[in-house]
C-alpha cells in the first residue's frame, strides 16, 4: 500500500476550484458588451476589480448546489473552515491590488493629478512592504497547510465509540462498485451508510486512474489499479448526497457519479436486508459484465441485475476476496494481458453472455 497518493486529498481543493469556476462563468455570462473603446477598457477594469468580490458574494447562493459549501460531516466542515482561513489570509495580498489598481490607473491617466517622476527608481519602504508582506503570508499559509494536512489525513481513523463501517470500492469504467465485507453485499452506483458511524473506504481500480470524491463529506482521493488508498469519513446528518469521479477517464467521465444515502440505523439495516433478499449473487460472469465499459444504466436492461428503474442495482453476495484479487491483478510487475482484464472481449465472454441469456 502506498501513502503517497494521500496528497490527492488536498482538503477539498478540487471542490473549491469547481465551485469558483462555476460561479465566475455564471456571473460573466450575464455581462453585456458596452459600445466604445473607452467603455470596453472600463468594463475590463471593473471586471478585474470586482470579480473576487462577486465570486465570494455568490458563494452563499451556490451553497444549495455545491455541497462543498454545505458540509454534512466533520471532515468536510474542517475543510471548509480551512478554505475560508486561506481565503482570508490571501486577501491581505489580493485585495490591495484589486482596490488600488483602478485608483492608480485613474490618478496616472493622461491629464491626471499624478506626479511624473521619470528619475525615481527606489523606495526602501516599498521594497520592505512588497517583499515582507508576501514572505509573512507564505509562512502563515505553510503552517496552516502542514497543520491541516496532518489533521485531515484520510488514512487516520476517526475517533468514535462506534466501530467503523468498512466499504471496499472498485472503480470501473464508468461506474463504482461498493463491497461491504461485514454484510457480504455489494451495490453499484448507490451506497447507503448510517449516520454518526465512521466509514472506512478502501479503494482500488480495475480500469484507469480515477478520483473518488463526496464533496459534502470529504475531499477527493486518487484511485489507481494495483494500489490501495483509504479514506475515513463520517456523516453527522441524514440526506442524499452525490459522489463523483473527478479524474477524466474517457467518454463516460461526465456521467460517472453515485448516490450516497445517509440514514438512521434502521434505514441502513433495511437497505442491507433488501439487497440480501432481492439481489442476485455476483459471480465471475456477472463481474465481467459490470467491468465492461459503460454506465450502470447501460446494464439496467439486464433484468437479473436491476433492482429498480433508475439503473441502480446490487448483489446479495459477491466472490470472497474480490477486492484483493482486483488489486493484486496489477501487482505482478508484468503487463496484464487482455484475457486478464475484466471488460475486455476476451475476459470470460461466454460465461457472461450465457448468464445474461438465461435471464432474458
Amino acid at each position: 500500500m502506498s501513502r503517497t497518493t494521500t496528497i490527492g486529498n488536498m482538503t477539498g481543493f478540487d471542490g473549491m476550484v469547481f465551485g469558483a469556476r462555476r460561479a465566475f462563468l455564471h456571473w460573466s455570462s450575464q455581462l453585456r458588451p458596452i459600445g466604445g473603446a473607452g467603455a470596453r477598457h472600463a468594463a475590463g477594469l471593473a471586471t478585474a476589480t470586482l470579480a473576487s468580490a462577486l465570486l465570494f458574494g455568490a458563494c452563499p447562493a451556490l451553497a444549495q448546489d455545491l455541497t462543498f459549501l454545505d458540509p454534512a460531516g466533520p471532515i468536510a466542515r474542517s475543510e471548509l473552515d480551512h478554505f475560508w482561513r486561506i481565503a482570508l489570509i490571501s486577501s491581505v495580498a489580493v485585495l490591495p491590488v484589486l482596490l488600488l489598481l483602478p485608483l492608480i490607473v485613474w490618478r496616472y491617466r493622461a491629464g491626471g493629478k499624478g506626479a511624473f517622476r521619470p528619475n525615481w527608481d527606489y523606495s526602501r519602504q516599498l521594497e520592505i512592504t512588497m517583499w515582507g508582506v508576501p514572505i509573512v503570508i507564505v509562512a502563515i499559509l505553510s503552517v496552516q497547510l502542514v497543520r491541516n494536512t496532518l489533521e485531515l489525513d484520510p488514512y487516520r481513523p476517526l475517533a468514535s465509540d462506534v466501530p467503523p463501517l468498512q466499504v471496499d470500492v472498485v472503480a470501473l469504467n464508468w461506474k463504482w462498485l461498493f463491497l461491504l465485507p461485514e454484510y457480504g453485499i455489494a451495490s453499484v452506483d448507490s451506497l447507503t451508510i448510517p449516520v454518526d458511524r465512521p466509514v472506512e473506504f478502501r479503494l482500488t481500480s480495475d480500469s484507469t486512474m480515477q478520483s473518488f470524491m463526496v464533496p459534502a463529506l470529504a475531499g477527493q482521493i486518487y484511485v489507481m489499479p494495483g494500489m490501495e488508498t483509504r479514506q475515513n469519513l463520517l456523516a453527522d446528518r441524514q440526506g442524499l448526497f452525490v459522489g463523483r469521479n473527478t479524474q477524466f477517464n474517457g467518454p463516460g467521465f461526465a456521467g460517472q457519479s453515485f448516490a450516497l444515502q445517509v440514514t438512521d440505523t434502521a434505514g441502513f439495516e433495511g437497505w442491507v436486508s433488501r439487497l440480501r433478499q432481492d439481489g442476485p449473487v455476483m459471480d465471475e460472469a456477472a463481474y465481467a459484465l459490470l467491468a465492461t465499459p459503460g454506465t450502470a444504466k447501460d446494464l439496467s436492461g439486464m433484468r437479473w441485475l436491476a433492482l429498480d428503474s433508475g439503473g441502480a442495482f446490487g448483489f446479495a453476495a459477491y466472490p470472497d476476496g474480490l477486492f484483493d484479487r482486483v488489486r493484486q491483478r496489477y501487482m505482478t510487475q508484468l503487463p496484464v494481458g487482455p484475457a486478464e482484464q475484466p471488460g475486455s472481449p476476451n475476459y470470460a465472454p461466454e460465461g457472461a453472455r450465457q448468464k445474461d441469456s438465461q435471464h432474458d
